[in-house]
C-alpha cells in the first residue's frame, strides 16, 4: 500500500511538473490583439445597455475573423470591458440577422444559439488555464473552466454572475431582419477565486482572453473571434492564440 501511495504522489509530481512547464511555455502569436482595459470610476447597473455613460468613453474591439466557414450574413460585433477592485464587466453589442435562442438552461448548450463568448486566463502564471463564460441573447450563460484539475463551477455560482440583456429569454422563430441586441455581465472575481489563482486586475496586470461570437441552429451558422485563430482546426479553445488583456 505504502509503495502505491509513493507512485501516486511520483505520478501526481510530474504531471503537474509538466503542466507547470507547458504552462509557462505559452507564447504571444504574432497576430494576437491587444486591449487596454481600465478601472470603472462611479457604480455600473447591470441592464444591458450599451449607450449608458459609463460605457462611453471606453474603447471598443471588434471580433470579425470569422473562421470554419463563410456565412452569407457577417455579423456586426463590438466588445467593451472594465474592472473594479471586486469585478470584471464586459459588454457586448450585435448587429445581426437570422437570430435565433431557445436554450434556458443553465449550462445548456448556449453555443448552439446566437450567443457572445468570453474566453479568459485569470491566473497570469497559468495562461492555459481558462474560463469560458458563453451567453446566449436571451441572457442564458454557460461557465466552464478548462485546467488539469477539470473543477467544473456549479449552477450556484454561475447565478452569481449578473447578467442584463435587451432581447427576449427566447427568440424563436428566427428574426430574419436586421437586429441590435446587447449582452452584458458582472463577474465577481471572488467566485472565480473558488476555482482558480486569480491574478487581480491593477494598474500593469496582463491576463490572456478572447472574445467570440457564435451561431449554430440559425440559418445563417458562423463563428468569429477577436484575436486570430491560426490554426488548421480552428477551434475556440485554443488559448495560445488568446490575445492580451492590459490592465490600467
Amino acid at each position: 500500500m505504502a509503495t502505491r501511495k509513493l507512485q501516486l504522489i511520483v505520478i501526481s509530481f510530474l504531471l503537474f511538473s509538466y503542466a507547470s512547464i507547458a504552462q509557462e511555455n505559452i507564447s504571444v502569436t504574432n497576430d494576437a490583439q491587444s486591449y487596454n482595459v481600465y478601472k470603472l470610476k462611479k457604480s455600473l447597473v447591470i441592464d444591458g445597455n450599451w449607450d449608458k455613460s459609463q460605457w462611453r468613453k471606453v474603447k471598443s474591439i471588434q471580433i470579425n475573423n470569422f473562421i470554419r466557414e463563410n456565412p452569407k450574413f457577417r455579423p456586426q460585433v463590438s466588445a467593451k470591458m472594465m474592472y473594479d477592485d471586486e469585478n470584471i464587466y464586459v459588454i457586448f453589442q450585435v448587429k445581426d440577422q437570422f437570430v435565433r435562442s431557445i436554450t434556458t438552461e443553465i449550462n445548456g448548450p448556449v453555443w448552439k444559439d446566437s450567443a457572445v463568448e468570453f474566453f479568459f486566463a485569470p491566473d497570469t502564471a497559468m495562461p492555459r488555464s481558462y474560463f469560458n463564460l458563453e451567453v446566449n441573447c436571451g441572457g442564458t450563460p454557460l461557465l466552464g473552466y478548462n485546467s488539469i484539475s477539470r473543477q467544473k463551477p456549479t449552477v450556484e455560482d454561475i447565478r452569481k454572475i449578473t447578467i442584463g440583456h435587451s432581447l427576449p429569454e427566447i427568440v424563436d422563430p428566427e428574426i430574419d431582419e436586421l437586429t441590435t441586441w446587447t449582452v452584458e455581465y458582472k463577474i465577481p472575481l471572488e467566485m472565480l477565486e473558488s476555482y482558480s489563482n486569480v491574478t487581480r486586475p491593477n494598474k500593469g496586470v496582463i491576463w490572456r482572453a478572447n472574445f467570440y461570437k457564435i451561431a449554430e441552429i440559425n440559418s445563417n451558422p458562423h463563428h468569429a473571434s477577436w484575436s486570430v485563430i491560426n490554426a488548421p482546426r480552428p477551434t475556440f479553445h485554443l488559448p495560445q492564440f488568446f490575445g492580451i488583456l492590459k490592465f490600467q
